[in-house]
């Protein structure tokens, strides 16, 4: 039961050097730990550079990172993003000046077992939080099956705590800590009604004073109904004598910015909507978070819904009037804002063009990049960096009767995200062994699949291109077309174009690529955008020699 109402978020480059011979086995288990340990990635251009002068131009990032939240620690930004179930989870972004972002780590380096020990699409991380309180960094977010967790860190680059479970729970999603200005702890949340029955409620609940704990029966301060359906992803502020939640309504692609606002943390509360599409073509805009700049100003980080490509970041200005936030810009003065398309740029510090989110990987490091991610908890025997230094090696794991029919449920495989709105994505991988039935290829994750892959059969080798609708439910993939080919060396690649259409095409010398298969569209996948992966299928008998070796994977 809910609790008591109160008063009231491509030609490729040179090969690169050999990669290092040893590596820390703690990184190999976690897949993507920081590329510090080894040679820098090659960064990708930023779509925030497409500026004139001191102006920048959304989305800041093109690319799905969803339910953003914001926090500034001097002259430094650090973002948090929902990563549900892949793994590791918790996406960790930094930037001096809101505009230009990389990826500095995660947070959490495993979610619970043995529950995403397999893959558990639409589960996991929802809706994070991240605050900093004294010296601590602290991070939650909602399970919507098992409750709330956190993590702190002193460095929000790592090491993390292990997650804690805060309140066993099903139902609660999205929570965000406050701490007042008497010193007292709270955590507002929202609700998810596949879980609960019900939504479009608010709660607040009282912590303990160390913050780890809840206290006591919640109050819900806020029920949406009619005028803020499906209000959700609030986060906590004090701006002077008043305490606003900021909470988007209205669902994700064709929903507002609401903000409440109260003399008291439990109400009761008054609400506006500050921030809708208005005359723009940016749909949402949907949940996001306050930051201020150390010059005093006021920004709102949001995401918008692109379909395939996942949920891209907006930065939009906030002004205060009468109390109240306005978000964007106004043009009739009525107190509610409409997204910025270009804008000047905020008064921080000046970040560079050439720093963006990891999209590439050479495999020399002691690490995968922190682009990547696992479709389940990962385990150590799935891949290796050493066993032939500057490629990745996938691993088949055996395949058991109740092996799942789509590699959308295979746990082993590699995921990262679309970065733009077009692009061109090439990996060249060396299918080794000869047991038939082997298979590693490049695939475009989300609801469907579609998949260009080098196959072991009992006529030789084969380039085969695959594709498979509702592969996240009983859906599997059909190979569409399948030709010869000389060795199990090849170059996969497949082309984004606008409108997340798809064409692959193969290579043997990486100069000359041959279409394979038609034009598909990709499709986003489970709160998530489509995804472009690596894997390798399992096998009834592994052997060691049955291994897949990955020397470069390219996005540009």
């Amino acid at each position: 039961m809910p609790p008591r109402i109160g008063s009231v978020s491509f030609a490729t480059p040179a090969r690169r050097g050999s990669g290092l011979a040893s590596a820390l086995w703690v990184s190999l288990l976690l897949g993507l730990a920081s590329t510090s340990c080894g040679t820098p990635p090659p960064r990708s251009k930023s779509p925030a550079a497409a500026r004139d002068g001191d102006t920048y131009r959304n989305p800041i990032l093109f690319a799905d990172w969803s339910d953003p939240d914001v926090v500034r620690v001097g002259e430094d930004f650090w973002l948090v993003a929902s990563s549900f179930h892949e793994v590791p989870g918790l996406p960790v972004l930094h930037s001096k000046d809101l505009v230009h972002w990389e990826l500095a780590g995660h947070a959490a380096s495993r979610l619970p077992s043995p529950r995403y020990d397999v893959p558990r699409h639409g589960g996991g991380v929802w809706a994070p939080s991240i605050r900093h309180d004294g010296d601590v960094y602290e991070v939650w977010y909602g399970d919507p099956d098992l409750g709330l967790f956190a993590t702190r860190a002193r460095d929000p680059r790592g090491p993390w705590e292990p997650l804690r479970q805060v309140q066993e729970a099903r139902g609660w999603i999205d929570p965000c800590p406050f701490r007042d200005t008497d010193g007292s702890r709270w955590v507002v949340h929202a609700w998810a009604k596949s879980r609960a029955g019900f939504n479009g409620v608010l709660t607040v609940r009282r912590l303990s004073p160390d913050g780890l704990s809840v206290v006591g029966e919640g109050v819900n301060v806020f029920d949406g109904g009619t005028e803020h359906p499906t209000i959700e992803g609030p986060k906590l502020y004090r701006r002077g004598e008043w305490v606003y939640i900021f909470a988007p309504a209205g669902g994700v692609k064709n929903g507002w910015q609401t903000v409440l606002r109260s003399k008291s943390v439990l109400g009761p509360y008054e609400g506006r909507i500050v921030l809708d599409q208005g005359g723009t073509p940016t749909n949402g805009p949907h949940q996001g978070g306050l930051v201020d700049t150390p010059s005093g100003e006021w920004w709102f980080v949001h995401f918008q819904d692109r379909g395939a490509y996942g949920r891209v970041t907006h930065l939009e200005p906030v002004s205060w009037r009468d109390g109240w936030p306005v978000i964007g810009e106004d043009p009739d003065g009525d107190g509610k804002g409409q997204p910025v398309a270009v804008f000047k740029r905020p008064d921080a510090g000046r970040g560079s063009a050439s720093v963006a989110p990891q999209v590439s990987d050479e495999f020399d490091g002691t690490s995968l990049g922190p682009m990547w991610a696992w479709n389940a908890n990962p385990r150590p025997d799935w891949a290796s960096l050493t066993a032939r230094p500057g490629f990745l090696r996938l691993i088949p794991v055996r395949k058991t009767e109740d092996a799942p029919a789509s590699i959308a449920h295979e746990p082993n495989v590699l995921r990262t995200r679309l970065s733009s709105e077009r692009l061109v994505a090439t990996a060249l991988v060396e299918l080794n062994g000869t047991s038939r039935g082997a298979e590693s290829g490049l695939a475009v994750l989300g609801l469907d699949v579609a998949y260009v892959a080098i196959a072991r059969t009992e006529n030789g080798w084969e380039e085969i291109f695959a594709t498979g609708a509702g592969v996240l439910k009983d859906g599997v993939e059909r190979v569409v077309e399948r030709r010869p080919i000389p060795s199990g060396r090849l170059h996969l690649r497949v082309t984004v174009e606008p409108g997340a259409r798809l064409r692959f095409a193969t290579s043997e010398d990486g100069t000359n690529f041959t279409p394979i298969g038609g034009e598909v569209v990709a499709r986003e996948g489970a709160w998530v955008g489509a995804r472009l992966a690596l894997f390798t299928r399992p096998l009834p008998d592994p052997k060691p020699q049955d291994v897949t070796d990955v020397e470069f994977f390219r996005v540009e």
